[in-house]
């Protein structure tokens, strides 16, 4: 019954991992995009 009540709980916390990992990716993303435009916009007016 032990063995049984374990999975559960390290499925929890792998989406929890989960979750905080595609937070970083997307906040990551949307830096990288953020830097390369304001690159763009620079070279641009320069």
């Amino acid at each position: 019954m032990s063995a049984k009540r374990i999975p559960p709980t390290l499925q929890q916390k792998k989406d929890e991992v989960n979750k905080k990992a595609l937070i970083w990716v997307i906040s990551i993303v949307a830096a990288l995009i953020i830097v390369t435009t304001v690159l763009i916009i620079v070279a641009q007016q320069s």
